[in-house]
């Protein structure tokens, strides 16, 4: 028997799984217009092939919507996605990869150790934040997983049962707050319990920041203390949102005023307690809570597979996505570094993860079946935000020329991510159609 693996159960992983079983189904006559539109021939494809999504969740989880309230909502069965399409799932974790022998050593959750043995592999693991080696680090919440996400809401949640004071342990300033001859209007250390420290001001520090303020002020608003709430966007770069280009600073400027968040560029986080952060210039924020989303790498799988790594720790694909000088290895999602065109490559985003799981599948079932690969071909780069109670954010191409703000922009953005990336339940037939790497999972003109 013949089995296409796919490790990862995120975005890129589903799509990719989907993707190889429409192909062996197309191949057999299976998909309307398949085998016609791929090249294959009918009946080539038997029942000896088969294709095992590798992972040790039981979910996909909706990453790019865990800085929003309810972050344990985001998630659904996998089971409900892939096995309709017939899709089988080992829940383990990928602690080794042989690609001379085409095996992969999994560990499951009772700790038992097993070897798959694969002939076509698909890698999509995804990425991880890169967490901060400082005093302290332990307080930090992100949003980076599932986990990690409703360990943040329910913090959160927490506040309003916390002492008023900050622990005795904190350094003088914050025990008693600042000089007697601060400037009128600088908090002191009694607004700790609902001020709020996002470190990075990238897209998802930019997202968590603005959906703080909703969230922290709904939960002070039973207390009388939403006028309270303090939102600290720190940014180690000279300017705020500098990654998301020059046509975007002055849309997200006017959203962070809108919402009354301040900005610290120029300095990072060094230090944190329970009650309070210290930056780089020396100084301390009085705050509850820090929420650290600066910096992403490939996850730790990636580096189990020889090859060339990026400084991200991606692997290098080619034009078809297989992983550069590795037979029968594909990358897709974060895991790779794809070109798109015009001197770029792909960025950590969902917006490359499904068409690039979408193709990694295709192709990796494509090998098996004498079928032609076809190369990598996105559809133009998009930044989409969601900025809070100020709206959004939609913008296009490398040069980051906005096509919507405000409202609009915020409409979109909700269908996307609410919307479009769901993958469908319960409907094997469904999601073969939609797995078909032609078809656009976001719309090239939103209005």
């Amino acid at each position: 028997m013949s089995e296409i693996v796919v490790v990862g159960g995120g975005f890129a992983g589903v799509w990719a799984a989907a993707a190889a079983a429409r192909l062996l189904k197309e191949v057999r006559g299976g998909v309307p217009g398949g085998a016609e539109e791929t090249g294959g021939t009918t009946g080539a494809a038997g029942p000896e092939h088969t294709v095992r999504l590798v992972t040790p969740e039981d979910d996909l989880v909706m990453r790019p919507r865990l800085y929003e309230a309810e972050p344990h909502t985001m998630r659904v069965p996998l089971d409900r996605i892939l096995a309709p399409a017939g899709v089988r799932r080992t829940a383990a974790a990928v602690t080794a990869v042989d690609t001379a022998r085409r095996t992969l050593t999994a560990v499951d959750r009772t700790g038992e150790a097993r070897e798959i043995v694969y002939d076509r592999l698909v890698l999509a693991t995804g990425s991880r934040l890169v967490r901060p080696e400082i005093p302290g680090a332990g307080h930090l919440h992100d949003v980076d997983t599932l986990a990690g996400a409703t360990a943040l809401d329910t913090h959160l949640h927490a506040l309003p049962d916390l002492p008023e004071d900050p622990p005795q342990d904190l350094p003088q300033v914050l025990r008693n707050g600042l000089p007697k001859d601060r400037p009128e209007g600088t908090p002191t250390a009694a607004t700790a319990r609902w001020t709020a420290v996002v470190v990075g001001s990238g897209p998802t520090g930019l997202e968590v920041a603005t959906e703080l303020v909703r969230r922290l002020r709904t939960i002070a608003a039973p207390h009388g203390a939403a006028d309270r709430v303090r939102v600290v966007l720190v940014e180690r770069a000279a300017t705020v949102g500098a990654s998301l280009g020059a046509p975007a600073a002055p849309v997200i400027a006017r959203a962070l005023e809108e919402l009354g968040i301040e900005i610290r560029p120029g300095v990072t986080v060094t230090a944190v307690e329970a009650g309070g952060v210290t930056l780089s210039d020396g100084s301390r924020l009085p705050a509850r809570t820090a929420v650290w989303t600066a910096g992403v790498r490939a996850a730790e799988p990636a580096g189990l597979v020889p090859g060339r790594h990026d400084e991200a720790g991606r692997l290098e694909v080619d034009a078809f996505l297989q992983v550069t000088g590795v037979p029968g290895v594909w990358a897709a999602g974060d895991a790779a570094t794809a070109p798109t065109g015009h001197g770029h490559r792909t960025v950590f985003s969902c917006q490359y993860a499904i068409p690039l799981g979408k193709l990694a599948g295709r192709n990796a079932a494509a090998g098996l079946l004498g079928v032609e690969p076809e190369p990598f071909a996105p559809g133009p780069y998009v930044i989409c935000l969601d900025l809070g109670d100020a709206g959004g954010l939609y913008a296009t191409g490398w040069e980051r020329a906005v096509q919507l703000t405000g409202d609009e922009a915020k409409k979109y953005k909700r269908a996307v991510t609410e919307q479009w990336i769901y993958p469908p339940l319960d409907d094997g037939p469904e999601l073969l159609r939609q797995a078909d790497h032609r078809l656009r999972t976001r719309r090239s003109n939103p209005v």
